[in-house]
């Protein structure tokens, strides 16, 4: 049986996962891609075929979905025959799509967790608001369901598990790091969707220290970090998704998320936020209109995907992790280090869409060979993790450890 994909979404992230399906067609077989506006769906395609990306011929379709219609979603998946179905949409279908896959007992892939359009920055652990509570239906549908496997969450799990499992004995903490110290030469944007961007930093700031759920607001704990390529770079701790998992299923006392901001980002994100602009509650004009205020802003800032063609520069997402081997002191950081330019130059996209569409390929790929293909819920620490870093070694995502002085490419 083929193991035909069905990717929902047609964002930046979807072109990425598009390409490196098309790449990998002799494994992952005919290619379907479905979103509200078949139009960018199309457009997916045609980039796709003007690149030459697809390894052999084969089926790359696109089609119209409204992701939220369980049964729309389910039609699709039987008519195309989809065995593995990457959500790449917005994170508020992802228990809709879930749904439509275990109706039709396919696997399921997405890189974010679940949210609701309604509330914001919900009380943790966030996937046992909603994921987790299906853990049971999938294990007894054996189907096979891994949440977020994108880089940040994914990828940051998968090397969370390799230090795990290879590096330590007892792990103390795990600092997770994500920058962008690339330019877009706009004068501002956000490098995904701005509601989604928005909402990550308009509640509190979620980490796990001391073993316990901590609360801080966001820009509150600032840290410098000397990084590989990019050097030194200004942070802020911030709440993740992979914060989630990855405290309940490895048992570290600390685990924390730093992303990087510019002072720019900072003063308009404040006022936005300060002006009620960043609000997900609708408002009346003085017209009688009523509109969104995160809506609003969403539309006139510009399309994540316009930004690629002009992005230089490069992006370092890794786990600085601290603990204890063989009874001594350890600290590694395990990272990739991935150049705007370049990922323009093979798919059409920004490092920052790069990074999260092609771990979901690898995944699907496990998937299709069997490696990972476990019949239940898992996230992806629960893993094996060389498999996974191999594949992305690969295919585009190579991996990289710094210990000490001496900082060397991982082969797996």
């Amino acid at each position: 049986m083929k193991n035909n994909v069905l990717i929902v979404g047609a964002g930046g992230v979807a072109q990425v996962v598009a390409h490196k399906c098309a790449q990998n067609n002799d494994v992952l077989g005919d290619i379907h891609i479905a979103s509200r506006t078949v139009e960018k769906c199309q457009a997916i395609v045609d980039s796709v075929r003007e690149k030459g990306s697809l390894k052999q011929d084969g089926v790359l379709e696109a089609h119209a979905l409204d992701a939220l219609d369980v049964a729309a979603t389910r039609a699709l998946i039987e008519r195309t025959g989809a065995r593995i179905v990457i959500n790449v949409g917005s994170a508020f279908v992802n228990m809709s799509v879930m749904s439509a896959c275990l109706e039709t007992g396919v696997a399921y892939l997405d890189t974010a967790i679940h949210e609701d359009p309604a509330k914001v920055c919900e009380t943790p652990p966030w996937y046992a608001n909603y994921e987790w509570k299906r853990r049971k239906e999938c294990e007894d549908k054996g189907v096979t369901a891994v949440l977020g496997v994108g880089f940040d969450p994914g990828v940051v799990n998968a090397y969370a598990a390799l230090a795990n499992n290879d590096y330590f004995d007892r792990i103390d903490s795990i600092d997770i790091i994500d920058v962008n110290a690339g330019s877009h030469n706009r004068w501002f944007s956000t490098n995904f969707d701005p509601e989604i961007n928005f909402r990550e930093f308009t509640g509190q700031v979620w980490s796990w220290q001391d073993s316990k759920w901590t609360s801080n607001q966001m820009f509150e704990v600032r840290k410098v970090w000397d990084l590989p390529v990019v050097g030194e770079s200004q942070t802020f701790m911030t709440g993740h998704d992979e914060i989630h998992s990855l405290s309940q299923n490895l048992k570290v006392p600390d685990v924390r998320f730093w992303m990087g901001f510019g002072e720019r980002y900072i003063t308009v994100f404040t006022v936005l936020k300060n002006l009620g602009l960043l609000s997900e509650q609708p408002v009346t004009t003085a017209e009688g209109l009523e509109v969104v205020p995160l809506k609003v802003v969403k539309a006139v800032l510009p399309d994540p995907a316009s930004l690629a063609p002009h992005y230089t520069g490069n992006t370092c997402i890794g786990d600085l992790v601290k603990g204890e081997k063989d009874g001594k002191p350890r600290e590694v950081f395990i990272y990739n280090i991935c150049d705007h330019k370049a990922c323009y130059e093979e798919v059409g996209s920004q490092a920052i869409s790069y990074t999260a569409g092609v771990p979901p390929v690898a995944a699907a790929m496990l998937i299709a060979d069997g490696t990972w293909d476990v019949h239940k819920m898992v996230n992806v620490e629960e893993l094996p993790p060389q498999p996974f870093l191999g594949l992305l070694n690969r295919i585009g995502l190579p991996t990289r450890l710094r210990e000490g002085d001496k900082d060397v490419a991982l082969d797996f």
